[in-house]
């Protein structure tokens, strides 16, 4: 039986924390960074695609890449977690206007373009946008994995929100360490 071909989906890292309660996410967001970018390297070095699933700020008139250059430029935690997680040539993205990376975003017809049937997400929050995308996933027949050291969150939400997304059966929730060993690290 043959594995199905995953694509790694970075969901909303590229941010400037100005949502409520984003003083409660920052130190997350920065060791999830850390984590994502090693999953990252980890998909580069296979071949296997990386796609940037992003928020626009409500601004229709921005793209990716001014997202990327924005963060960049901004001090703090926003700076830190975009040098970390800068997209490289071959990286894929999509912006998406709602919660979930699906909604109103051609990322299914990418993953069909790509041949995709695996989804290991990562991002944040574990309680909103990564939880949405999960389910959305999981009602497309995707097999779904979350990474729970490369999902940031809010306390408590977080492990909540891990839990029903492995309780519902719309992802599988694994340790970054059994995922590479699994893939062959």
């Amino acid at each position: 039986m043959n594995t199905p071909s995953p694509a790694l989906l970075i969901i909303d890292m590229f941010t400037l924390f100005d949502f409520p309660e984003a003083d409660q996410v920052k130190p997350q967001a920065v060791k999830a960074a850390r984590h994502i970018g090693r999953l990252t390297r980890h998909f580069r070095e296979r071949g296997h695609p990386v796609i940037y699933a992003n928020d626009n700020f409500a601004n229709w008139q921005m793209d990716f890449k001014e997202l990327v250059g924005l963060c960049l430029a901004t001090e703090g935690e926003s700076s830190a977690i975009a040098k970390i997680l800068q997209p490289e040539r071959g990286d894929y993205f999509v912006l998406k206007p709602k919660h979930s990376a699906f909604l109103a975003t051609p990322l299914a017809v990418l993953l069909a373009k790509l041949g995709i049937r695996e989804l290991v997400v990562a991002g944040m929050t574990a309680e909103s946008c990564i939880t949405a995308t999960c389910f959305d996933g999981n009602a497309r027949e995707y097999d779904t994995i979350v990474v729970q050291e490369a999902v940031a969150g809010i306390g408590s939400r977080k492990t909540t929100a891990l839990r029903l997304l492995e309780a519902s059966s719309a992802a599988t929730v694994i340790k970054l360490a059994s995922y590479l060993q699994r893939r062959g690290r």
